[in-house]
């Protein structure tokens, strides 16, 4: 089954770590750097343990690809 949407997966391909900004940029149709970018921003504005922890959940959440 083959959306025009893709659902929220972590990337298999498009990984630094576990694959969810990657998952996320192409879910948003976004470059990854952009994604990546965001991530550390936020990190950085929220001294870094809510990011960290957002991080966390969807790593845990998300199917990885091909989901």
């Amino acid at each position: 089954m083959n959306n025009a949407t893709p659902r929220f997966c972590r990337s298999r391909h498009d990984r630094m770590i576990a694959g969810v900004a990657g998952g996320l940029a192409l879910r948003l149709r976004w470059n990854p750097v952009i994604v990546r970018g965001a991530f550390v921003v936020l990190a950085l504005a929220t001294f870094v343990l809510p990011v960290a922890l957002l991080y966390l959940i969807l790593w845990l959440f998300m199917p990885e690809e091909g989901c």
